[in-house]
């Protein structure tokens, strides 16, 4: 958080032995688009928010495009989930699977992009039955890079600068009727105590991270991971899945 912005970034991870054409990992590839989205806020703290994670998806490029090959599909990327508060309002901007949670009283308005999980469901109704799991994930990663950042497949910060501008983004009232409370930036590692093992609703995961904190959130989703000995965690390379949730508050805010 910076200001009045604040962001969550998940970096995407590939089985080990996929090359990507890159000598970065996506823990830096996360490292340096933080910064650089925090570079452009600073220079441009109004700029729409497509705009700022453009210019920070670019700087990150010009990085490393000396020493890697930016052109190849799964160079390292991340999804985003990013708002801003300002005035009677916010802005936000969802790209890939880091859904955002909008708590505007009698409702939770969950905003999300749902191109990757279409994509995910065509890859899963595809997948070739009585393969070995290293193999059938494998096969599902590189199968995916076919969709990248593409028109009929689904976008994610990696180093084109025009996915930002494919983001859902909108922007919700902070007074008024229906003002927005509370919000919370998840990623899919956090969401999945909804979306995966269903362990509650979005709006109890709301009030979770609102009061409880994040941590309490992320642990329960640890616990389910942990105990998931055949279920959902099959899907993925690793048993944890990155989990990061932010909450903000906007309860002084006048109805």
């Amino acid at each position: 958080m910076v200001g009045d912005l604040v962001a969550v970034f998940d970096g995407v991870t590939h089985p080990a032995d996929l090359h990507n054409g890159c000598m970065h990992t996506p823990a830096w590839y996360v490292r340096r688009l933080t910064a650089q989205l925090v570079g452009a806020y600073g220079e441009a703290p109004d700029a729409a928010l497509p705009d700022l994670l453009a210019r920070a998806i670019e700087a990150v490029s010009d990085e490393h495009r000396g020493t890697c090959d930016l052109s190849h599909p799964g160079t390292p990327a991340a999804t985003a989930c990013v708002l801003r508060a300002g005035g009677d309002h916010v802005d936000y901007l969802v790209l890939c699977d880091s859904p955002l949670l909008l708590d505007v009283g009698d409702r939770t308005d969950v905003v999300k992009d749902t191109r990757f999980e279409r994509i995910a469901n065509l890859r899963r109704a595809a997948s070739v039955p009585g393969t070995g799991h290293v193999e059938r994930l494998t096969a599902a990663a590189s199968h995916k890079w076919e969709y990248i950042n593409q028109p009929d497949g689904y976008w994610i910060a990696a180093a084109d600068p025009r996915a930002a501008h494919e983001a859902v983004i909108g922007s919700a009232p902070l007074r008024g009727p229906g003002h927005v409370r509370r919000a919370a930036l998840l990623t899919d590692g956090a969401s999945a105590a909804v979306e995966q093992f269903d362990l509650f609703g979005w709006a109890r995961l709301l009030d979770l991270a609102a009061t409880a904190g994040p941590a309490e959130l992320i642990r329960r989703v640890r616990a389910a991971e942990c105990a998931d000995q055949h279920g959902h965690v099959r899907t993925r390379y690793k048993r944890h899945d990155d989990a990061t949730a932010a909450v903000c508050l906007f309860e002084g805010n006048p109805g």
